[in-house]
């Protein structure tokens, strides 16, 4: 299978959630050997060419991230297109348009494509998208394999929520949130499961 080095893959999103990244890197460090071999293989990283041929990530940032805290240095990767041809205002307009790029802040703030960070473990990190994960895994919604799912509902947490200050917040909040991503409020959002 093909790789690239973790430090070559240019992220194409402002934000992460830190904590989904400790509990990745958590994972990848207690395996070793053809244990994080497979594990490593099962999450080949999507990737985009973009101007001079620079690969972009349009997914499993978190992944990329938290191996690279692992000190792994390669990922499998697989092509998903070429746009290497395009300058850089039209590589990130057939990005937008193919919703492989979210170029808003932790805020919630649209950013300017240049502002872009160079290498994934850059990422701003956004609690609400940490909430996001979280939610999901206490079954609030499904994942799906719509682009960019994670950051709808964490646009939605930010709007009704507030930012969790403490370790004992943000476990509290998940609850909340859970009732609120089963409620009429997440209705219209990829992987909403609606009431019990």
């Amino acid at each position: 299978m093909n790789t690239l080095r973790i430090d070559q893959l240019r992220p194409t999103q402002m934000t992460h959630g830190l904590r989904e990244i400790h509990d990745k890197t958590r994972y990848y460090e207690s395996l070793n050997g053809h244990d994080l071999e497979m594990a490593i293989a099962e999450k080949p990283v999507p990737v985009v060419l973009g101007p001079g041929g620079a690969p972009f990530i349009i997914d499993h940032h978190h992944v990329a991230t938290a191996l690279w805290r692992a000190k792994v240095k390669r990922v499998p990767f697989v092509l998903v297109s070429d746009f290497s041809s395009l300058s850089s205002p039209g590589f990130w307009l057939a990005m937008e348009n193919n919703r492989w790029t979210y170029p808003y802040d932790s805020h919630g703030r649209r950013v300017a494509f240049t502002e872009m960070r160079e290498h994934v473990w850059d990422l701003e990190d956004d609690e609400f998208r940490s909430l996001a994960a979280s939610v999901r895994d206490a079954g609030g919604y499904e994942k799906t394999a719509v682009p960019l799912e994670e950051f709808r509902w964490a646009d939605l947490f930010r709007r009704h929520l507030p930012l969790p200050k403490s370790d004992a917040e943000f476990d509290a909040l998940v609850g909340k949130a859970v009732k609120l991503a089963k409620s009429k409020v997440g209705a219209g959002l990829p992987g909403y499961l609606g009431p019990d």
